[in-house]
């Protein structure tokens, strides 16, 4: 993996980030130890920022992991007034390690857990949500472009993890579909006349995009 961005740079981001709770610090920790890819301190409070802005209280995970970004999530929600944010995984052991995560946090009552393909279970559930965070398998982020327009609302936000990808979109001879993926959902949503999207360079990078 190709460190984008100077360790030195990272720390500092990091840094600005105020205090976490004990369970999200062991969270991080967790991570840091089994080389699990969470969102990280910088990223988790901009998704929290931007949830908090636009007044989210209906949110939905696309690839959800043990629970670190719905941990930021749901706590714009609950200070947003209450809610729900959707936790989405495949695995069963994710989706409990999660639930203890978060019902340590106090966020029972906020979150609804499901075990599943994650597009296919956004399809499936009722919206409209003004937020949607999407970190998928990233040969998959096309096809779910489509997806995440009908459910979201109109001014609501979608999130999108990894744009840079490690820098291996700027490798002309990588061809891999997680890799074109990447690209192809760049080009997409960044050209599409329906969507206001910025990518900030914060770890991985984030596109933030609203739907008009």
């Amino acid at each position: 993996m190709t460190d984008l961005i100077s360790p030195q740079v990272s720390q500092y981001l990091d840094g600005l980030v105020p205090p976490r709770e004990p369970e999200m610090l062991e969270m991080e920790a967790i991570a840091a130890k089994t080389n699990f890819p969470i969102i990280g301190p910088a990223s988790g409070y901009l998704c929290y920022l931007v949830a908090r802005m636009a007044g989210a209280k209906r949110v939905f995970e696309l690839g959800s992991g043990y629970g670190y970004s719905t941990a930021w999530f749901a706590k714009a929600v609950k200070e947003n007034g209450g809610g729900e944010v959707h936790h989405v995984v495949w695995d069963a052991d994710l989706s409990k390690r999660a639930r203890g995560h978060l019902s340590a946090l106090g966020f029972d009552g906020l979150v609804t857990y499901r075990v599943g393909e994650a597009v296919q279970t956004l399809r499936e559930t009722e919206g409209p949500f003004d937020l949607i965070f999407n970190d998928i398998n990233k040969e998959g982020y096309p096809a779910s472009l489509e997806v995440i327009e009908s459910k979201l609302r109109a001014g609501g936000v979608l999130i999108i993890d990894n744009m840079l990808w490690h820098g291996r979109i700027f490798d002309a001879s990588d061809q891999s579909p997680a890799t074109e993926g990447v690209r192809e959902f760049t080009r997409r949503i960044t050209r599409d006349p329906k969507w206001i999207a910025v990518l900030t360079p914060i770890r991985d990078g984030l596109i933030v995009a609203m739907k008009k």
